[in-house]
């Protein structure tokens, strides 16, 4: 019972959702939001004790590929929804809310999840995180895309080109992953109970539990988007925040809070190697499908996604963050320093426009608002990658044994 009880809660929460999508009846923005969130939150659930029995059946190399898009689903959903909108209607601020969601839910992940593994592990054993040797590849590929996100900004665009360029890094992660050799598949809590079952019958729970979360997911997608930004406009919220960081909470908190279980349990090194993990598939699937579906939404590739500075100056910002965290992880640890470091920055560029606003401070040279705030943390994030690379340079370049399989391993 006490491992099945969080499959059935995760299970009752999906239910007013999909009740009120299959019925058609609408309550008002609020309610809908947080209905539709829920049953998002509680479908996540679902989705990551599916993918952690999925890998018993599954032959590695697909379940690489397979499970691990599966996992961020919920993420995608959103983001997707929005990039469609946007190849719909043009004229709106869909490409914008696309941009907010996929930037806010990459911050989210190193700014707030990998610093509180780490300082969980700290205040718990009062040791630093250590990764595996492997994990190296992540963490190179994650550099690797971090760079080429940068020329985003630089020209201008988000086009369908920069989409194949990080599915191909992706195709090349995975391939270098699944040569990796085979370890045992250690299920806890409901995962642990449906792997007791007979085969058939675990399949059978499997493929049920797959189905069941991505249909309640795809189905609360549209309700929770569109009503998370109406609910912006009636308490007069700005929707972007909501959009960047409420919608990206709902899909990351089931992740988010499985890696803290493992911490708790004492493996700190698998808790933080599946948020690297998950931030190495959203900085390249996500990003890479956003131009494909905007292409097919509106009906060309000729022109790319709509995005003005301030959606470009977003994406320079993550793409800086990633930048620093990529140079702290090259030793293949976390410390606690590092740890408040990575929270500090984000707490600093999330909060500092609230600050500033009650504050009669100077005009800054790029303005004081949200935008010129977050150009000047983008320049402190590339000022700490250059100090803290320079500081380890002999294990930023052996990132590059990440490539390889038989180098990585010797």
């Amino acid at each position: 019972m006490r491992k099945a009880l969080p499959l059935v809660l995760a299970a009752l929460v999906t239910m007013p959702g999909l009740g009120l999508r299959l019925s058609g009846i609408h309550l008002d923005a609020p309610s809908m939001a947080l209905i539709s969130g829920l049953a998002i939150l509680g479908a996540s659930f679902l989705l990551l004790w599916a993918c952690d029995v999925a890998q018993m059946d599954i032959p590695q190399t697909l379940a690489l590929a397979v499970v691990a898009l599966i996992a961020v689903l919920p993420e995608y959903a959103v983001d997707m929804y929005f990039t469609w909108q946007a190849g719909q209607h043009p004229e709106s601020d869909y490409a914008h809310y696309a941009i907010a969601n996929m930037t806010g839910a990459n911050r989210l992940l190193i700014g707030v999840a990998w610093s509180a593994i780490a300082g969980l592990h700290w205040f718990k054993t009062r040791r630093r995180v250590i990764l595996d040797v492997e994990q190296r590849t992540e963490v190179l590929f994650l550099g690797m895309a971090t760079a080429y996100a940068f020329l985003i900004p630089i020209k201008g665009s988000l086009a369908w080109y920069d989409g194949v360029v990080f599915l191909a890094m992706y195709a090349w992660y995975i391939r270098l992953a699944s040569q990796r050799p085979c370890s045992d598949c250690e299920l806890e809590g409901p995962a642990e109970l449906i792997g007791a079952l007979p085969r058939t019958r675990r399949r059978q729970a499997t493929l049920l539990l797959f189905l069941f979360a991505a249909g309640v997911i795809l189905a609360n997608a549209e309700p929770f988007s569109e009503n998370l930004v109406a609910t912006g406009k009636v308490f007069g919220i700005n929707e972007f925040l909501l959009v960047q960081w409420l919608a990206p909470i709902a899909s990351e908190a089931p992740e988010f809070i499985v890696a803290i279980m493992f911490v708790l349990r004492g493996q700190a090194a698998v808790a933080m190697g599946s948020l690297i993990s998950s931030k190495l598939n959203q900085w390249t699937l996500l990003v890479g499908m956003i131009p494909g579906v905007y292409g097919v939404s509106s009906g060309g590739f000729e022109v790319p996604l709509p995005l003005g500075p301030f959606q470009m100056h977003e994406i320079f910002l993550t793409a800086a963050q990633s930048l620093m965290a990529v140079a702290l992880l090259a030793s293949l640890s976390l410390g606690p320093r590092s740890a408040l470091l990575l929270f500090c920055m984000f707490a600093g560029q999330l909060l500092s426009p609230y600050v500033v606003e009650g504050l009669n401070l100077p005009e800054l040279p790029w303005g004081n608002g949200t935008d010129g705030l977050h150009q000047l943390f983008s320049a402190g994030y590339v000022a700490l990658f250059a100090a803290i690379a320079l500081a380890k340079r002999r294990d930023v370049w052996e990132l590059r044994l990440g490539a390889s399989v038989e180098q990585r391993i010797v």
